[in-house]
Formats: structure tokens, C-alpha cells, sequence
């Protein structure tokens, strides 16, 4: 089994290594293919590795070596596989052998095809050292490698212009890229001083050990230390107030989408707080905040999308808003269903970003769904592909996100929270609209591409191929959740329904059922005819408000980016040059004067240098007598 660790591991990083070989060479189809298999291979290892855990119930510790060893500190690089790693390793190496794959036909005509597939193979390798290690320490370290790589890859175009937001709303990849890098650096302070708590307390930050010592601890640590643990998955979740950088982040590939803000590195600040779950079940104000703030950005993001015009940019929002339904779900205790979500949504949602990817292609890189329209007739099988991934992400019966989104919602109730629940509620009749105005207006209606002059086609055979498994898992995967339950419950608290809810649970579903098909029929009464302006609403300060992102990104823009950019070139204009380097420059000019002049002093003439010495003799006597008389 230890084999199957090490390959699981390092495969995605032979792959990047492979690829960064021909890194400055042009196109090479082989490096795709070879990248691919690699993934392949993580992918059964992964595999094979769960069938062992879920027959054993037992996980794998696997330690390569002494990592740091400094005074008390020990903390080796080990690896632990157990019933929440292993299936997160499922999901990321299922997701990105497709996505790998994928690539290979839409980066095609790519430049630097063969630089985009080490770039992806890293990020997958620093993805699995975050979700195999067994402490905080190498966690921090995947978590820092995968931030790194998803800055490579959202600016990978980086030579596209950078325009401001006044002049374009789609930013450039490059400012995109900084913005996402930046933001996570700040949540990253938070989670840097939660680690720091634990290690000052506990003395350890291996998860058993912390997870051993945290119910011996003062509670006003524990809220410390949980908070601040939260504030760095606010981070890479895009949690509100930091959450404008996973929309921008579409300027990169398609395919970077489908992974990194869908299925894998999003959900690392969900997965965080799934693992360290000891610590945020003995701190309930904290868990509370969670599911409260999960539950305001699923509502807040699924609002954004009712309006958005940009077919990447609405399943990024949709993508905000569901990871508001996992942190709800964790917050409220229910880590096990929260974790379920979390792969039923990878599933769907990559095949909606492949979806996209495939349409962008199509229409030669316009993503304006309302320039689109017709599409089904040239692309049947991608409008079948993004049909199901939306009858998922809706929660229509009997797709994977029917199973996964109606626990959440009825943990919810169970709970008390009905605030939560209403919301909760409403918002899935709004991911229902949004997601099917979205394929409508994509799909149905008149073609209104060929005002355009784009000639629209269906993508490769091999990668619509590539694609079916997560069309096939969009539909069956939610039958598996009762096993599931089984297999990951051995690890985490087996969160159970009250007989209360059971007996009203059908009632529940039903209210979350009618709030969706209504969504989708106002989708379908509005838009599969076609694309019908209504001027009176979109001139409407609540569209404007929706369409402008709560104008929060202009806020930032305004009192935050502009201040700091003032306060910079301030300081750097007026401190660094006028002071810092008016200091350095004097200093330098002075001795520089000062050896000139000494230099007359080098005359090569004895009777000279015999009167110099003289007079430093006298100087030193002159010295040396004050100096006695002043100790006198």
C-alpha cells in the first residue's frame, strides 16, 4: 500500500517535471498524452488505495522522513490516507486526468501548450500533499503550492493587455492573476496565526496529536484558533469579503476553471475545516458563523448570476454560491454531507466549466450569451453534457445534486436555523434559474451567433469522450450517498436527522422541489424562445446592483486598490527617493570626495609621506593626552 501512496503522490509530479522539459519548445502532442497517463495513474492509485480503506477501515501512515526537527519542534513529512483524504484524492486526480485530457484538444493551437501542462500537473501534485499530509505543517505547504500554481495559470494568456475596470470588466489575465494571489495572502496570515496558536498550546501540529489536546483547552483558544483557521479557507474558498478573485479568475484557460474553481483548490478551505472538525465542534459560536456566512454567499453569489451575461462568470458565481451550501452544511455540524457535496459538485460543475470551455471554442472565444443562441443544432452533445450538469446543480431528482443539496438544507431545518433554511431555499430556486437561463439562452432560440460572422462547432470526438464520465457521475453518484455515509462516518461524527425531520422530510423536499421547477419553468417562459430585452428592468437600479456585483469590486477599487497605490507612490516619491535614497547617494558622495581629495595625499614622494607621518604622530599624541587627562 505504501507504493501506491508514493505513486498517487509523485506521479503529477513527474508529469510537471516531464512537461517543463519542453517547456521553451513549440508543441508537442506527446507531452499531453504523456501528462495524461501520469494522471491516469494517480487516479487508479487513488482508487485502489480507497477500495483498501473502505474494506479495512483502516488508514494508511506513511512517513518519508524528518521534515523540520528544531528544539521541540517535530514535524516529519508524513502522509496519512484515510476515509477523508483518500476521497478527496479520488476527486482531484478523477478531475484532472479529464481536465488534462480536455486540454490536449483545447490548447491546441496553443503557444505554450507544453509550459500550460507542467503548470497543471503541479498544481495537481501540490493539491494531493494538501489533502494526503497528516499535519497542519505540510497542509500549509500544499496549501501555498497549489496558490502558487493557480497564479501561473489564471496569467498563463499574460500577455493580453491589462485594461482597468472602468474600460473593461473582463480585466486582464495578469491583473486577475495578482488580485487572486494577493487576496489569499491575506487570508493566509489568518491561518498562519491559527497554526501558531495550536503549536504554542499544544506544542504539536501533527492532526492527531492537536486533535488529542484540543478538548483540554481554554475555550477562548479554541475560538482563537478556529477563527483564524477559518479566515484562511475564507480565503481559498472566495468566502465574502474575499471572494471577488474567484470571478476574475475566468480570465485564465477554461480548463483551469473546471479544476482549480470547481473541484479542487476552492474547496480546500472546505476541506479544512472538515478535517480539523475536533476543533470546530467544541467551538459552536464559530461553527455557527460559518453556516451563517456560507449560508449569506450562497444566497449573495446566486443573486449576482440571475443577471451576468458571461457564461464563465455565471458558473463561477454558481460555483461561490455552492460552496456557501458546504461551509452551511460544516458550520452546522454536518461535516459528513458537506463532504459528500463537495464531490457531487465537482462532478457537475466541471462538466458545466468543459461545457463552457467547449462553446468558447465554438464561438471563437466570445462567452456573451446574448450573442449566442441555437447552439444545440451544431453542438448536441455539449448541450447534453451542460443539460445534465444543470439538472444537477438545480437539484432536479434524481441527479447527483438532488441528494447532496437536500440534506443540506434539511440539516438546516433539523437544526433550528430557519433563517437558514429560507435562505437556503430561495437560493435553490434561484441556481435553478440561473443555471437553465444560462443553456437556454446558450442553446434554444434563434441563432443570433450568425450577426457576428462566427461559424460555431462541435469539439473533438476524444474529448467529448473524455468528458462522459462526469456526465455519467452528474446522474449516479448521488445513489452512493448512504455508502458513503457508511465508509466516511468511521472518521468523521455521524450526523443523523431527528425523528422530527424525518417524518416531515418528504415535505421538505417537496418545498425545495417546487422552489427549483419553478425556477427553471421562469427560465424556460423567458428565454427558451429566445432572447427577449426588457430595457425598463435592465435600466433598474436593483439589475444595475446585481450587475455591477453589489458594486463591491468598485469599492475595492476605490478605497482600498486607489488608496494604497496613492499611499505607495507617496512613499516612494516621497520617502524612498527624497529621503532613502537622498541619504545613500549623500553617504556616497561624501567619501567619494573624501578619497579624492585624499588622494592628492599619494605622491609617491618620501620627504611627503615622512611629513604626513609626522603629523598623524602628533594628532595620536594630542589624542592620547586627552584622553589620560580626561580618566584623571
Amino acid at each position: 500500500m505504501e507504493g501506491l501512496v508514493y505513486i498517487a503522490l509523485f506521479a503529477p509530479f513527474a508529469s510537471s517535471l516531464f512537461a517543463a522539459l519542453f517547456g521553451m519548445t513549440e508543441r508537442k502532442i506527446f507531452v499531453g498524452i504523456v501528462a495524461s497517463t501520469l494522471l491516469a495513474t494517480s487516479f487508479i492509485a487513488s482508487a485502489m488505495l480507497a477500495f483498501y480503506v473502505y474494506g479495512t477501515g483502516n488508514a494508511i501512515h506513511v512517513t518519508m522522513m524528518d521534515w523540520i526537527s528544531a528544539g521541540d519542534l517535530h514535524i516529519p513529512f508524513g502522509f496519512i490516507v484515510d476515509q477523508v483524504s483518500v476521497t478527496m484524492m479520488v476527486v482531484v486526480t478523477l478531475v484532472s486526468t479529464i481536465v488534462h485530457i480536455y486540454s490536449i484538444g483545447y490548447m491546441d493551437h496553443d503557444k505554450s501548450f507544453n509550459r500550460f501542462f507542467s503548470y497543471l500537473s503541479a498544481f495537481v501534485f501540490s493539491m494531493m500533499i494538501l489533502v494526503m499530509s497528516d499535519n497542519f505543517a505540510g497542509l500549509f505547504i500544499g496549501w501555498e503550492g497549489v496558490g502558487v500554481c493557480s497564479w501561473l495559470l489564471i496569467g498563463f494568456w499574460y500577455h493580453k493587455p491589462d485594461v482597468s475596470r472602468e474600460e473593461n470588466p473582463s480585466i486582464s489575465p495578469s491583473w486577475a492573476a495578482n488580485e487572486a494571489f494577493i487576496m489569499n495572502r491575506i487570508a493566509d496570515l489568518g491561518m498562519l496565526i491559527g497554526l501558531f496558536i495550536l503549536y504554542w498550546n499544544i506544542g504539536s501540529l501533527q492532526y492527531d496529536k492537536v486533535f488529542a489536546a484540543v478538548p483540554f483547552l481554554d475555550g477562548t483558544v479554541l475560538n482563537a484558533a478556529a477563527l483564524a483557521l477559518f479566515i484562511g479557507a475564507m480565503g481559498k474558498s472566495a468566502q465574502f469579503p474575499l471572494h471577488t478573485w474567484l470571478t476574475d479568475a475566468m480570465e485564465g484557460p477554461t480548463p483551469v476553471s473546471a479544476l482549480i474553481h470547481a473541484a479542487t483548490m476552492v474547496t480546500a478551505g472546505v476541506f479544512l475545516v472538515i478535517r480539523a472538525n475536533p476543533l470546530f465542534s467544541l467551538t459552536p459560536e464559530v461553527s455557527y458563523f460559518i453556516a451563517a456566512l456560507g449560508t449569506f454567499v450562497a444566497f449573495f453569489a446566486a443573486s449576482m448570476a440571475l443577471v451576468n451575461r458571461d457564461l464563465k462568470r455565471i458558473i463561477a458565481f454558481s460555483t461561490l454560491s455552492q460552496l456557501g451550501y458546504m461551509f452551511a452544511a460544516a458550520g452546522l455540524g454536518a461535516y459528513w454531507i458537506a463532504l459528500f457535496h463537495l464531490a457531487a459538485h465537482a462532478f457537475f460543475k466541471a462538466l458545466l466549466f468543459l461545457g463552457a470551455g467547449n462553446v468558447m471554442h465554438a464561438m471563437h472565444d466570445e462567452l456573451d450569451i446574448f450573442k449566442m443562441g441555437g447552439l444545440k443544432k451544431v453542438m448536441k452533445w455539449t448541450y447534453l453534457y451542460m443539460g445534465i450538469a444543470s439538472l444537477a446543480l438545480a437539484g432536479i431528482p434524481f441527479f447527483a445534486g438532488f441528494f447532496s443539496k437536500d440534506a443540506i438544507i434539511e440539516t438546516a431545518w433539523n437544526e433550528g436555523t430557519i433563517v437558514l433554511w429560507a435562505i437556503l431555499v430561495i437560493t435553490a430556486g434561484m441556481t435553478a434559474f440561473y443555471s437553465f437561463r444560462q443553456v437556454f439562452l446558450t442553446f434554444e432560440g434563434d441563432e443570433r451567433y450568425k450577426k457576428y460572422g462566427i461559424h460555431p462547432h462541435e469539439m473533438y470526438g476524444y474529448v467529448l469522450v473524455a468528458m462522459s464520465p462526469l456526465a455519467i457521475l452528474a446522474m449516479v453518484a448521488g445513489f452512493g450517498m448512504k455508502s458513503f455515509e457508511h465508509f466516511v462516518t468511521k472518521l468523521l461524527p455521524d450526523y443523523h436527522m431527528s425523528e422530527h425531520t424525518h417524518h416531515i422530510a418528504w415535505f421538505l423536499g417537496l418545498v425545495v422541489l417546487a422552489f427549483a421547477v419553478s425556477g427553471i419553468l421562469l427560465a424556460y417562459k423567458k428565454y427558451y424562445h429566445g432572447l427577449k430585452r426588457d430595457e425598463q428592468l435592465e435600466n433598474s437600479w436593483y439589475y444595475r446592483l446585481l450587475a455591477n456585483q453589489y458594486y463591491i469590486p468598485v469599492l475595492y477599487d476605490e478605497f482600498i486598490a486607489k488608496p494604497y497605490a496613492m499611499i505607495s507612490n507617496a512613499m516612494w516619491t516621497k520617502v524612498d527617493m527624497k529621503i532613502v535614497d537622498a541619504t545613500v547617494d549623500g553617504i556616497a558622495k561624501f567619501l567619494y570626495k573624501t578619497g579624492d581629495t585624499s588622494r592628492k595625499m599619494q605622491t609617491g614622494n618620501l620627504s611627503n609621506y615622512l611629513n604626513w607621518m609626522a603629523v598623524g604622530a602628533v594628532l595620536l599624541l594630542v589624542v592620547a593626552a586627552i584622553s589620560a587627562a580626561a580618566i584623571g
